[in-house]
């Protein structure tokens, strides 16, 4: 499955931003080991449904440090039996636009 999320602390630093919170996110996600990218909006990862959900729980988890609410915006592409499709499904449109 794919599991493309966005997670942030309630409440921001002094400058407005989470940057730091998210950034602590995503170094849990990338030390899960599991396929990931991350990009100006969420963090995809692509495991199964236990691996990825426990990936999600953990980034929320270390979000409770710095406030006392978490924003949490999950999206799933659950499609069992296959695997690489965190590079396989920009791979397929590019071959489209490619040929445009």
């Amino acid at each position: 499955m794919l599991v493309a999320f966005s997670v942030a602390p309630s409440t921001s630093d002094d400058t407005g931003s989470v940057h730091a919170a998210v950034a602590e996110a995503v170094r849990i996600v990338r030390d899960s080991g599991l396929p990931n990218h991350t990009d100006a909006m969420f963090t995809t990862v692509e495991g199964e449904w236990d691996e990825c959900m426990a990936v999600v729980k953990a980034c929320c988890e270390a979000m409770e440090r710095y406030g006392s609410r978490v924003s949490l915006v999950l999206k799933a592409d659950i499609r069992p039996g296959y695997t690489g499709q965190l590079t396989a499904k920009v791979d397929r449109v590019e071959q489209v636009l490619a040929r445009d």
